[in-house]
């Protein structure tokens, strides 16, 4: 989003338009940063018609400049296919590209920093603060009590080695309930089992499950004691509107690159998430702070070395 906005504050009299899937549609539409919003219903590679009706769409519009922010070989075929035979601005990591970015491997560096640098290329610098002072929901309508705190149990479903198990999960639910902070369990219809297994294992437990839009969950946050949760857009959206969130990474992907930021985020990282222990995750929890009155830093990554091993940091 502070990408989002720093490209629209810099093509203000010009008609910017956001490629990006459904679900985000509406999303994007509200924060106001584009004249138009298209939809990608990412057909699969021997979809060749569907391809072919992407591509054409988006040569038809004749865009003077194209920011690839999603920097993929998915990305990298539509700059191929979209620039044929004309001449294209990109900025990207597409070789070739009249506003290249290096984006090598070995850069731990945080991918907001490799997109400041990228628009810092494309002669858009600095990159703007991101502002979420736009998006809100209705939060109240979920009669929650005063003090509850997030629980984003899920993740993609193709993506195993990045969830938490349930148990460790139902455990810190309890704790919270024993301390009078009622657990609030937020995810997709895709993640209902895991929320379910959760809530049946920690009475006192709220399923918001497939009920919160984007504003939802980010009014959630604002009142929230705190978030907790493994890498997913829950905790990086929570993050972002202050709310204090403990994110747990384990070796499927690297903090360093990709962790949410905000005013007081930490990080838990274990090799894998059979690793992690839910006496681990309590105290991780208790080390943040839920009251406001620890873990005072803007955000710092814990690394559990007993279980991560050597690899503790990819």
């Amino acid at each position: 989003m502070a990408a989002f906005r720093t490209i629209r504050a810099h093509h203000r009299a010009e008609r910017v338009a956001a490629l990006t899937t459904r679900p985000y549609r509406l999303l994007l539409e509200t924060s106001g940063y584009f004249d138009e919003i298209l939809v990608d219903d990412r057909p699969k590679p021997w979809r060749a018609a569907a391809w072919l009706r992407l591509v054409g769409r988006l040569r038809r519009r004749r865009f003077a400049r194209v920011y690839d922010l999603q920097r993929n070989a998915r990305t990298a075929i539509l700059y191929r296919a979209i620039g044929l035979g004309r001449v294209l601005e990109w900025s990207g990591v597409v070789r070739g590209a009249s506003h290249f970015v290096r984006d090598d491997p070995a850069d731990h560096r945080h991918i907001s920093e490799r997109l400041a640098e990228q628009l810092a290329v494309a002669g858009i610098a600095p990159m703007r603060p991101l502002d979420l002072g736009w998006l809100s929901g209705e939060a109240g309508r979920f009669g929650l009590p005063a003090r509850y705190c997030l629980i984003a149990a899920g993740g993609a479903p193709h993506r195993p080695e990045k969830r938490a198990p349930t148990a460790c999960f139902a455990a810190l639910g309890r704790h919270f309930v024993a301390r009078g902070i009622a657990p609030v369990l937020l995810g997709t219809e895709a993640e209902r089992r895991h929320i379910e297994a959760i809530v049946a294992a920690c009475p006192g437990a709220f399923s918001l499950c497939g009920r919160t839009s984007f504003g939802d969950i980010a009014d959630l946050a604002r009142g929230a004691v705190g978030a907790v949760g493994n890498d997913t857009g829950i905790m990086h959206l929570a993050a972002a509107v202050g709310c204090p969130s403990l994110v747990l990474f384990f070796s499927a992907s690297d903090p360093r690159r990709v962790r949410p930021l905000g005013r007081r985020v930490s990080v838990l990282e274990t090799a894998t998430p059979e690793a992690l222990q839910p006496e681990r995750l309590i105290a991780a929890w208790e080390e943040l702070g839920d009251d406001g009155s620890s873990g005072g830093g803007r955000d710092h990554l814990m690394v559990d070395l007993d279980q991560a091993g050597d690899d503790g940091l990819a």
